[in-house]
């Protein structure tokens, strides 16, 4: 009897175990299964250089989460990128059309993401707007390049 006690309750320990690795690989991954376009309006923004932007990378405004990068494709008349946000709900009717866009990234290697700075305009962006005012990514191999040339040339 005592055997077999100690051999469900590991069997629990294992299936909890691996139910608790599921949901940290799910955090870690930034995937939402919650999330739904319902609650959230769409905003472009053109990059001339996207660096590793992908797809459900974020949308942060100070720090905080306020969106989720739907698209990246390229702009058949302008031959950029031109990334699809979903912006929260929430923020309907806060950012302005002279809001600025930046791709950024979180550590020195980290995954980028994008954030935006409100700027001072009165009218603000509506569902399908664009946001004009973006700041490329920093690749880092550009950087180094850069910095390699800049050295040689002393």
């Amino acid at each position: 009897m005592t055997t077999r006690w100690i051999e469900i309750s590991v069997g629990g320990f294992v299936i909890a175990g691996s139910l608790a690795l599921l949901l940290l690989a799910f955090k870690v991954s930034g995937l939402d299964l919650s999330s739904d376009d319902k609650n959230a309006y769409t905003v472009y923004a053109h990059f001339n250089n996207i660096g590793g932007l992908k797809p459900r990378a974020k949308v942060t405004m100070a720090g905080v989460t306020i969106g989720r990068v739907s698209a990246v494709e390229i702009d058949s008349q302008w031959y950029d990128a031109k990334v699809t946000l979903k912006i929260d709900n929430s923020m309907r009717n806060k950012l302005s059309t002279d809001t600025t866009a930046m791709i950024l990234t979180s550590g020195l290697l980290g995954e980028n993401y994008i954030g935006l700075v409100v700027g001072a305009e009165e009218e603000m962006l509506a569902d399908g707007g664009e946001i004009r005012d973006t700041q490329p990514a920093l690749v880092l191999e550009d950087l180094i390049g850069k910095f390699l040339s800049s050295m040689g040339k002393e």
